[in-house]
């Protein structure tokens, strides 16, 4: 997560059915997710294309609420990330944004 944000393995891939669950550190690339709203769309690239998600809510929980990590027969999205976004030291809490698959789109196409 020095880089980036990471996937989490053994969650599924992103257009892939079931849950993906990518993490982030709340003080660089998961900033924006402060200012993140319920419709808002979410578009993940990867080498084979694009998946897109719609914003379903978000969940402020304690670190050992996790799930959000639990495997789901439809395609969505967890983006976590650490809560209050400006807190100095180990946050207490996470910030979890659900979102659903609305569509891809396969590289080259």
């Amino acid at each position: 997560m020095r880089l980036g944000p990471g996937h989490l393995e053994g969650t599924a891939f992103p257009g892939e059915k079931g849950n993906c669950v990518i993490a982030g550190h709340r003080d660089t690339q998961f900033r924006s997710l402060k200012d993140i709203k319920k419709g808002d769309e979410i578009v993940l690239s990867t080498s084979i294309g694009e998946s897109r998600y719609r914003v379903t809510g978000y969940d402020i929980v304690k670190p050992t609420d996790t799930r959000s990590l639990d495997d789901t027969p439809n395609a969505v999205l967890n983006l976590v990330t650490c809560y209050p976004f400006y807190y100095v030291g180990n946050a207490p809490k996470r910030f979890i944004v659900h979102a659903e698959m609305v569509g891809t789109e396969l590289a080259g196409r």
